[in-house]
């Protein structure tokens, strides 16, 4: 089995390391140039367009992001795949549009299988969490490959076309409300009634039997193990799409979603204010996991008042 990865940004590369480590072939596309050196130095094959690595590929991997984006490469590859290919679409989707994709797939005798990803950056090291739908047949055929990719324990089959996507959408609604709750939490630390509590060596010892102990929190303590300067950064906080998906969802179906929706307010929020100190350790923990990008501390920001959240 040949994987094929339209769009080799720091997943889709992470993702090729897996799968040559695992023992198997790997050939990508990507419009970037550097992408395209990076691959290659991997040891992963280029095509030299998405014809090309259709005619490769046995499985092809999408790694762009969300909305039109995956709908014109699908569109792109669609003449120049064979009865019974199989497309994964690795990305934050919405689930309504993978149900959409599959469908109309199908009518082509092409499989498409919504593939939830999460681990960012650390992903290439121990592995990615997998949340798979679609056929469950297909699934099954390539789940090698799947387990490759994902850590011990971290893939598992979710249910029909787009209920992969679903629970990733439900999973970075959970991660906006933690980290808002983290941040919070450290920033009252930081200001309150106790002076010059020493952060670094709280989230240290929260560690180590708390109940509150996570991965989020060891990327916390390794800010402040690190010294970060949140004097230069702002605390815009970028991202949010699947999170609006999950409100909307949520409110669809009469479930309350009201700790998610208000960590969704703050980073809008944010955007116009700039933040405080909490979004800045939700920027950077951000940074840490996913290497989503840092806005620097703007002159417009910094006459904000200093607790406008």
């Amino acid at each position: 089995m040949k994987l094929g990865i339209v769009g080799l940004g720091k997943m889709g590369n992470a993702i090729a390391q897996r799968v040559i480590n695992g023992g198997y072939e790997v050939v990508g596309f990507d419009v970037d140039q550097e992408s395209l050196k990076k691959f290659e130095k991997i040891g992963a094959e280029t095509a030299t367009d998405l014809s090309d690595l259709a005619e490769r590929a046995d499985v092809i991997w999408i790694m762009v992001p969300a909305g039109k984006p995956v709908d014109l490469v699908i569109k792109k590859l669609l003449p120049h795949l064979q009865d019974g290919n199989i497309l994964i679409d690795g990305g934050n989707s919405n689930f309504k549009d993978s149900q959409r994709r599959a469908l109309e797939l199908k009518k082509h005798g092409i499989y498409f299988i919504d593939c939830g990803t999460s681990g960012g950056l650390r992903g290439r090291e121990i592995g990615f969490c997998l949340m798979v739908g679609g056929d469950e047949d297909v699934y099954l055929r390539i789940l090698p490959i799947l387990e490759v990719i994902g850590a011990k324990g971290g893939v598992g089959y979710m249910g029909a076309s787009g209920a992969g996507h679903y629970v990733k959408m439900i999973h970075n609604a959970i991660e906006y409300g933690l980290l808002q709750a983290y941040s919070e939490g450290l920033h009252l630390l930081k200001e309150g009634a106790c002076e010059n509590l020493d952060l670094e060596k709280i989230t240290k010892i929260w560690l180590h039997g708390s109940i509150i102990r996570s991965f989020i929190l060891e990327l916390a303590h390794e800010i402040y193990e690190e010294k970060k300067d949140f004097s230069k950064i702002s605390g815009e906080i970028g991202g949010g799409e699947t999170g609006r998906w999950a409100v909307q969802e949520a409110k669809e179906q009469g479930v309350p979603l009201r700790v998610i929706e208000e960590s969704l307010n703050i980073r809008k929020l944010s955007g116009q204010t700039g933040g405080n100190y909490a979004t800045k350790l939700v920027a950077i923990l951000r940074n840490k996991f996913g290497g989503h990008s840092i806005n620097p501390s703007s002159l417009k920001f910094r006459r904000t008042r200093k607790k406008n959240l």
